[in-house]
């Protein structure tokens, strides 16, 4: 291994300078808990209201529509008990999608253990929700739509200001997970009219073990966690203002880079797929290019044992991924993947590279030259 180059920015991020030099200010000289009345106390909510403001700022609604919890999984799971549960099992129905992220489906699926039903509506061969698909689900007693923004595992973006609308016109809360979609997307809440909405700070160069759930002001949740009045008594437990003064300033810094980073991780994923598909026809991209987030690139090397495809890569000092980290041992093919109804040699031969701020060409050809040097090795025979 002569170098290292990393190709998972859908599992996590490296913190950015910019946060970490934030960050140590909340670490060393303001570090009072926020509830506290004193000095120390009171630095460390400004810093808090602070970033509030700068997450808020980020997807265009209001700070007290703001509540910090400890990441995007945590966010997932208020949204939906946090709705739900607020009525009597057979009054309420939930919508969302098959190809959801695991924080959204193992949720749904204890929901569905209390009683609650739950559809899930398929996806295309390109991984995109028909629209359509979640109008004829609706019932009386739907209370809840959650369909994620940007596919984790094949980047596949879906209609959410559509599917919002629809949402809306049957006033039924709408929840979204926007995890992968707010570092490159333009996410404005009253644009996409969703009523909550998940975000992570370690999926967007912030640390992990923070993220916020935003609720559309007037809309009422069951709370998870019960103790003091923090967030608004929805999120007891004194906060995590490191984390928050990072989560605040990832939104700020990829607000400012959003515009210039997407065009040039664009350019830089045609090239990569043009390079990939040069070495041979086993080559097979996944989902529409239109329709697909520039970050990220699920392709299919027909004929090749992914695994052990990734284990020679990783010897080669490349980091990828077989698909979601949160799944990467487990030996379950992929339910996107399956959903999406690939053939099972096509699934069991994908691999995803996704790409972020310190991505180059450079990295990219060597990274096509050890692609180009591994895979005949690992054919199926």
């Amino acid at each position: 291994m002569s170098s290292r180059i990393y190709f998972d920015y859908c599992a996590t991020t490296p913190v950015h300078s910019s946060v970490r030099e934030k960050m140590s200010r909340a670490l060393d000289r303001d570090f009072g808990n926020p509830s506290s009345m004193h000095w120390a106390g009171k630095a460390s909510k400004q810093l808090e209201t602070q970033a509030r403001m700068d997450v808020a700022e980020g997807i265009g609604c209001h700070p007290d529509e703001i509540i910090f919890t400890s990441g995007a999984t945590e966010a997932d799971n208020l949204a939906l008990f946090g709705i739900l549960r607020l009525f009597p099992v057979n009054k309420a129905h939930l919508i969302t999608s098959s190809i959801e992220h695991h924080a959204i489906l193992h949720t749904a699926a204890q929901l569905e253990r209390e009683g609650y039903s739950v559809t899930y509506v398929p996806v295309n061969e390109n991984g995109l929700v028909n629209p359509e698909d979640v109008r004829r689900a609706i019932r009386p007693e739907t209370k809840l739509i959650s369909i994620m923004y940007v596919n984790n595992e094949v980047g596949s973006v879906q209609p959410i200001a559509e599917i919002g609308r629809i949402a809306r016109e049957s006033n039924i809360k709408f929840h979204t997970d926007a995890v992968q979609a707010i570092g490159l997307f333009d996410v404005n809440v009253n644009d996409l009219k969703v009523d909550l909405l998940s975000l992570s700070a370690h999926k967007v160069y912030g640390p992990k073990g923070i993220g916020a759930l935003y609720i559309r002001s007037g809309i009422d949740l069951s709370p998870m966690i019960l103790g003091g009045p923090q967030e608004y008594s929805l999120r007891a437990g004194t906060e995590n203002v490191p984390g928050i003064v990072g989560l605040g300033a990832a939104m700020i810094l990829v607000r400012q880079h959003r515009a210039d980073e997407r065009a040039r991780l664009m350019g830089l994923r045609k090239y990569l797929v043009n390079g990939l598909q040069a070495i041979g026809p086993v080559v097979i991209v996944n989902g529409l290019e239109e329709k697909t987030a520039a970050h990220i690139l699920s392709i299919s090397f027909v004929g090749a044992d992914a695994e052990m495809m990734l284990i020679r890569l990783d010897a080669e000092g490349f980091a990828v991924s077989l698909g979601s980290a949160c799944n990467s041992k487990t030996i379950e093919p992929s339910h996107v993947l399956t959903e999406m109804k690939l053939s099972q040699e096509q699934i069991e031969s994908t691999l995803r590279i996704s790409l972020g701020m310190q991505t180059t060409q450079e990295e990219l050809d060597l990274f096509l030259k050890a692609v180009a040097l591994v895979l005949p090795r690992v054919m199926v025979q």
